[in-house]
């Protein structure tokens, strides 16, 4: 097969770590990770401390990006039961969207009371997106806003047979709200934590075989607009220390898992770049960048294995497992910034699609 060519491809979904988390990655490390994956840009979480909830912490997430980032990027703002709302008007042409967790995380940016949800929806412009963590049951919670005041919602990291049902549902009624899965939850499952152990411990939690089949399902039809690694990278050390710590890294293991997909016949290489690039452009209102894209030799196997990887973790949950598809060249604007093999941007140099 002949090469194929990607423009613009986007991960809206991932944790860098940086500032009070660089032990783990930092924005120059993990956005090199992405140009070796074939990312043009990457949208990053609020949840890195200092948490990403009132201007100063944004003025020092967007200056630390300003002088560290390969690729281009932006970031999203998050909603914190503080009453954060009264930012918005200052913030919210800086950011990507605003992020909602709605379970599984800690402190001031777990919301899991409906009437600071709707406080939030309430005031956040309707022009940006709201992208939520939101599992099980408590989707319904979060459509009831969407039908309430309309404002676009992406959900993120889709995992369940009932999740994939309520979304698609509310599709079907016209509300507007798309949904994200992951790689992780697409090619393992809940056996998987038997032989990885920590190393498959994130969130949302892998599911059954017959969860992920109904992703796959999906996927094939249409229903889902965006493969997100929500890449999280922790130390080896931390993910085997005695308390558990949720994330795997995935941004240089995409291509290569859906390229394994395309081989075995459950996508086609145009249905990937829906949902690597237009549709995450799309959803998110950014054009791509003039002669920007991603050669992938679509013919190459091998194995994934740490060792090829730059994400400063050091590891993977997909170790020795077969890929398909070797990404051979990133430019942006013209520009030859990964040569298959070596980063070729300056750290620094990466753009902030907000500015």
């Amino acid at each position: 097969m002949s090469t194929i060519i990607i423009p613009g491809m986007l991960d809206p979904h991932v944790h860098l770590r940086g500032m009070e988390w660089s032990h783990k990655a930092d924005f120059a490390s993990e956005t090199a990770a992405a140009l070796a994956g074939g990312y043009w840009a990457v949208f990053d979480m609020p949840n890195t401390p200092p948490s990403t909830i009132d201007p100063a912490a944004l003025a020092r997430k967007l200056g630390e990006f300003s002088r560290q980032a390969h690729c281009d990027w932006g970031v999203y703002f998050g909603a914190a039961m503080t009453g954060n709302e009264r930012y918005y008007d200052q913030v919210s042409d800086q950011v990507c969207g605003l992020k909602i967790f709605n379970n599984s995380t800690t402190g001031d940016l777990l919301i899991d009371d409906q009437s600071v949800r709707e406080r939030h929806y309430a005031n956040w412009p309707a022009n940006k997106v709201i992208a939520v963590h939101a599992e099980e049951e408590t989707v319904l919670d979060i459509l009831k806003l969407v039908e309430q005041y309309r404002k676009p919602t992406h959900f993120l990291h889709v995992s369940s047979a009932r999740e994939f049902n309520y979304i698609s549902a509310a599709k079907g009624h016209g509300l507007p709200v798309t949904m994200g899965v992951c790689p992780h939850h697409l090619y393992l499952t809940e056996d998987d934590v038997n032989t990885l152990g920590s190393f498959a411990q994130m969130k949302p939690p892998l599911k059954t075989k017959a969860d992920q089949q109904v992703l796959w399902d999906g996927l094939a039809a249409g229903h889902i607009d965006i493969i997100e690694s929500d890449h999280a990278p922790h130390t080896i050390e931390e993910k085997r220390g005695p308390k558990t710590v949720y994330g795997v890294p995935g941004l240089e293991t995409t291509i290569p898992l859906l390229g394994l997909a395309v081989a075995e016949g459950r996508l086609t290489w145009a249905q990937v770049a829906d949902l690597v690039a237009h549709n995450p452009r799309r959803i998110y209102g950014v054009e791509c960048a003039p002669d920007t894209y991603t050669i992938i030799d679509p013919d190459v196997q091998y194995t994934i294995t740490a060792d090829n990887l730059l994400s400063r973790c050091g590891w993977t949950p997909f170790e020795d497992m077969p890929g398909r598809g070797k990404v051979t060249a990133v430019y942006i604007r013209g520009q030859l910034v990964y040569d298959g093999e070596k980063v070729l941007a300056a750290s620094g140099t990466g753009r902030n699609l907000y500015a």
